[in-house]
């Protein structure tokens, strides 16, 4: 990593007052989540199931296969145990430190909110909730009793609780899009990382900034439309550890 680039890196952060973090999948994979895409992401294991990962965690799969369904949620997108790392408890140092940190992430593990960021909008949802399809009454993810199939069940009329997460073929929550979209527009810095910028419509969301600068950390090169942002193709966890570093030895 050049350090030219991490000085550069730690000087935008503290000339910075609105930040705005926009995550996806590569964030968690250091606390041991395997992302989607990547070469021995989820989407490219062999499964158990005569269907791809792409078609169980899908809407339609869900309604017509709810124990297959339920069965790979919860062994391959539910991690109860897991715990953040450095690219979570970074920004709630930075947070600390008094700079407004939004969180805008894809992920759907709870993760941001466990290491302690106070603004965290997940467009995708979260694990960590859950809801009667009936009555709409709310499970935390430790509260679920499955059935026989293992299909999560509400207590009161027996219902199926369906975790409040966005699966392919539903449309994303439109209070969260809007909330994502202006603190982006408001931002003095904007952090792209662990996101290959194709999922959409999350992905064009990065458009709607106007601020100052934009650092984009990625393992894989990804295009961004600023000509002008700092790009790290490293694990995110590798570049917060230089540039906190670099904060801590230059106060």
């Amino acid at each position: 990593m050049i350090e030219n680039q991490i000085k550069e890196f730690a000087q935008i952060i503290q000339e910075s007052r609105k930040i705005v973090f926009f995550g996806g999948a590569g964030v968690s994979t250091a606390s041991g989540i395997p992302d989607f895409r990547s070469a021995d992401g989820l989407f490219m294991r062999e499964n158990n199931y005569q269907y791809s990962a792409e078609e169980i965690i899908s809407h339609s799969f869900y309604q017509q296969h709810p124990q297959i369904f339920f069965e790979y949620y919860f062994d391959h997108l539910v991690y109860p145990e897991i715990k953040p790392n450095l690219a979570h408890t970074f920004l709630k140092e930075l947070e600390d430190q008094g700079k407004k940190v939004t969180v805008v992430t894809q992920n759907i593990d709870g993760l941001h909110q466990k290491a302690g960021s106070s603004r965290v909008l997940e467009l995708h949802g979260s694990v960590l909730d859950n809801y009667c399809t009936q009555c709409g009454s709310y499970y935390a993810l430790d509260e679920l009793e499955k059935d026989a199939q293992g299909i999560p069940r509400c207590s009161k009329d027996q219902a199926i609780v369906k975790p409040d997460v966005v699966l392919y073929q539903e449309m994303l929550n439109e209070d969260i899009i809007n909330q994502s979209i202006q603190v982006i527009s408001q931002a003095d810095l904007m952090i792209i990382a662990g996101t290959s910028l194709n999922v959409y419509p999350a992905a064009s969301f990065v458009h709607y900034f106007r601020g100052d600068s934009q650092v984009v950390i990625n393992k894989t090169p990804i295009i961004t439309s600023d000509p002008n942002a700092l790009i790290f193709q490293e694990k995110i966890e590798n570049v917060f550890k230089a540039v906190k570093q670099f904060m801590e030895n230059h106060v």
